[in-house]
């Protein structure tokens, strides 16, 4: 089985999609791993949809709103972060933007007066580290390998710290099995209590609400794509009458069905 994910080799992505496919090619956009299972090109694809302490991954929102691809499995795994350096002695931290919100407080304590450069992924920034000895990484600390050192071990904010990551794969294997459903909603109507119309079929039918969020359609300012998660599978019937509800609200947009799926807990 061919999966893609976020690359290069060694980035929590990687990690996560270890769990699901043992050929695992790399890019490094969401945008391009979703189009890439939704046309077929590759079997599975995994991203991030969502971490503890920063939040929604907003790339991976718009770009499960843009193609047509089914979840058929979610992963979760806690996040450890390292400063990983040649030397204690640089000028810049290198990581993907999450892991540098995420280890804010350890970097405005420790080392406040270093420069912060965003890159594709945390596996980048390493890549940055071995090349330049000015540079430091913020990664999983068994990507220091032989040639860097751990300056630090667990230096995010909070212990709690977890990714979550959606498994992909084409619209035809999408199942109705599984603890969790997701849907992308989109109206194309704004009007007030719109959002409780949306979420009043579920709560109705004693179905609770994992996640709620909302992202501009890009079609007009103040118009949004609503991506809603809940803790019920599409084989249930209130699901179902849920749904049909909530297609009955967005005659005017679509629904998006991503599928129902369960959650697996892998330990790095």
């Amino acid at each position: 089985m061919r999966a893609l994910t976020l690359g290069p080799a060694g980035t929590y992505s990687h990690r996560a999609t270890r769990a699901v496919a043992d050929e695992v090619e790399f890019t490094e956009s969401v945008a391009s791993i979703v189009a890439g299972v939704a046309d077929g090109a590759y079997d599975r694809g995994v991203v991030p949809i969502e971490n503890s302490i920063e939040g929604s991954v907003t790339e991976s929102l718009d770009a499960l709103a843009d193609h047509e691809v089914a979840v058929v499995e979610e992963i979760v795994t806690p996040i450890r972060h390292a400063l990983l350096a040649q030397s204690p002695s640089f000028d810049v931290v290198a990581s993907h933007a999450q892991a540098l919100a995420q280890c804010r407080g350890y970097l405005d304590a420790e080392h406040p007066d270093v420069q912060l450069e965003a890159v594709a992924s945390t596996a980048r920034g390493v890549e940055r580290a071995r090349e330049d000895d000015t540079v430091a990484a913020i990664g999983h600390p068994d990507n220091a390998g032989d040639d860097l050192r751990v300056l630090a071990e667990d230096i995010q904010d909070r212990t709690s710290n977890a990714t979550r990551f959606v498994v992909l794969a084409p619209v035809s294997e999408r199942s109705e099995a599984g603890g969790k459903s997701s849907f992308v909603v989109y109206p194309n109507r704004n009007y007030p209590g719109l959002l409780l119309e949306l979420l009043e079929p579920f709560a109705d039918r004693d179905i609770n609400l994992s996640r709620v969020e909302s992202r501009p359609s890009g079609e007009r300012l103040g118009d949004y794509v609503f991506h809603i998660d809940v803790e019920a599978g599409l084989y249930e019937d209130r699901t179902q009458d849920a749904l049909a509800d909530i297609e009955a609200l967005a005659e005017h947009g679509w629904v998006r069905v991503l599928g129902s799926y369960d959650t697996a807990h892998v330990l790095y």
